[in-house]
């Protein structure tokens, strides 16, 4: 990625207290460690999403695994190699029916499990994120003086050299992870078959069989060599499955019934398609927060809307290997006949595209646009992966194997989910055994693995103190009063060595 002057501040607000679970609805049994980012560079926020964050809005958290009610493993599908199920065929074909013909569905089928792929409860931020965000200008003002001082860039490209790239991580973890095959499934297999039998055959399978040889029979009647007849046949391009692009893009008649546009647009109040659509994303918001989950209106204003869904630490970055829109907060919205009905807000990163909220309008509930938006920006993760090689996977969120409901985003395969000792990357086909019988494990089985990146010198953690960045050691030696270094030991042990060393941790 081109070298910029951007770097991340973030204030840190620990994760002490339960608070209300939006999957169980236990009142003080969800658990999170949190903090909020000022502004934050993409491949930041990348490694952080790869050690179990999350953010909302400008708020990031990570669940405490071990301790909270409903463990939240992140989970991320390897978009070049994802083949559409049967149920996502059903969606896509949907979809087309309905702009082909304007055949609507009557009622959401079985296969569509949510109203939306991409929901989350969102995490009840602390009373100190109002005072933080007083201080978000100020904190900005600051970032851009540090930026320019010679000294400071000294002392963040000391760390960086320090700290092994984001995506060498991932090729790392890639290596690394197992290929999905489980001991039990497979035992599964060969116990159950018998031995007196001959293998079971699919009728497909049959089927062709029979018209070769219907094929060799007609052939040697009339005159045409056996051995010529018994060559098998060359497979043909319909033979070959389907791709997802190929049920997107599936032909439609000249006249169709409607016309659907799917556009990028970036998040930010100076692009003029974004300022365009702003009322109308807004009032979007607020139809699907009142329908679908009962919200009150009060809880789904503009404010609320804009802070939630349009407020991101992440800063527009461009790289001359990187895709062509850039990185950053985009919203995809989906405009059928001129109408806005639906918006998916995604994040771009070094390595993938991370899906962060889905609303729609209620009376397209019908249309599965849950499973459509997901398939659709897997598919948008794999034209950019066309641009820039490195990004090539897409994050759903979390996996929450206690919450039947959000189960679904195991579908997108093939999957990982992300070890919470370890944070390294397994095959869900394995997780979701060991998930069977506890709501927390440890997915790496190899007991000797540790976290490859965890902290091992908290002096030389960053901190921003009176406008000027140093390590901890060195701001340690010229604060005076009370020592906080439990609290900074906790919070660079969170993020790991590589990213304590880039990540400014703010104190006043």
């Amino acid at each position: 990625m081109a070298a910029n002057k951007s770097f991340t501040i973030v204030e840190y607000f620990g994760g002490d207290d339960g608070y209300r679970c939006g999957y169980c609805k236990n009142e003080k049994g969800n658990f999170s460690h949190g903090m909020w980012s000022h502004t934050m560079t993409v491949q930041d926020y990348q490694d952080l999403i790869d050690r179990g964050w999350r953010r909302s809005g400008k708020y990031v958290y990570k669940p405490i695994m071990n301790k909270t009610c409903c463990p939240q493993y992140t989970i991320r599908c390897h978009a070049l190699k994802f083949q559409p199920s049967k149920s996502h065929k059903k969606s896509l074909k949907k979809m087309n029916k309905f702009i082909s013909n304007g055949e609507l569905p009557t009622g959401q089928d079985d296969a569509e499990p949510m109203d939306s792929v991409c929901e989350e409860a969102r995490p009840q931020e602390p009373s100190k994120v109002c005072h933080a965000e007083v201080k978000c200008a100020a904190i900005t003002d600051i970032q851009k003086e540090v930026a320019e001082c010679p000294t400071v860039t000294e002392v963040q490209k000391e760390a960086a050299d320090a700290a092994p790239t984001g995506p060498e991580t991932t090729k790392k973890d890639l290596m690394s992870a197992p290929d999905g095959r489980t001991t039990a499934t497979s035992t599964k297999a060969v116990m159950g078959a018998d031995p007196s039998r001959p293998p079971c055959r699919k009728a497909k399978e049959l089927r062709k069989e029979r018209r070769l040889q219907k094929e060799q029979m007609r052939q040697k009647a009339d005159g045409v060599s056996s051995i010529v007849s018994s060559t098998p046949p060359t497979p043909t391009h319909a033979s070959q499955p389907k791709t997802l692009e190929d049920f997107i893009d599936e032909s439609l008649p000249d006249k169709s019934s409607h016309c659907l546009e799917v556009r990028l647009v970036p998040v930010s109040f100076e692009d003029p398609q974004f300022t365009a659509s702003y009322e109308q994303s807004v009032a979007l918001y607020s139809c699907y927060q009142m329908a679908i989950h009962g919200d009150d209106p009060s809880e789904c204003s503009e404010s609320q809307f804009r802070r939630f869904l349009c407020d991101s630490p992440l800063e527009a970055e461009y790289s001359p290997d990187g895709p062509e829109v850039g990185y950053g907060s985009f919203h995809q919205q989906y405009w059928l006949d001129g109408r806005l009905v639906a918006v998916g807000v995604i994040d771009i990163l070094p390595t993938c595209v991370s899906s962060v909220y889905l609303y729609y309008h209620p009376d397209s509930a019908s249309l599965s646009l849950g499973s459509y938006s997901a398939l659709r920006e897997i598919a948008f993760t794999r034209q950019l992966q066309k641009q820039s090689p490195k990004l090539c996977f897409y994050y759903l969120g979390f996996y929450i194997h206690s919450c039947p409901k959000m189960r679904y985003k195991g579908q997108y395969r093939p999957s990982d989910l992300l070890c919470p000792e370890t944070y390294a990357w397994v095959a869900i086909e394995r997780c979701i055994l060991q998930l069977e019988n506890s709501r927390y494990a440890r997915f790496n089985q190899d007991p000797d693995a540790g976290d490859a990146r965890a902290l091992k010198d908290v002096g030389r953690a960053m901190v921003l103190y009176r406008r000027a960045v140093m390590p901890y050691a060195a701001y340690s030696r010229k604060r005076k009063g009370s020592s906080d270094e439990t609290e900074v030991q906790q919070f660079a042990g969170l993020l790991g060595q590589d990213c304590a060393e880039r990540i400014l941790l703010y104190r006043a």
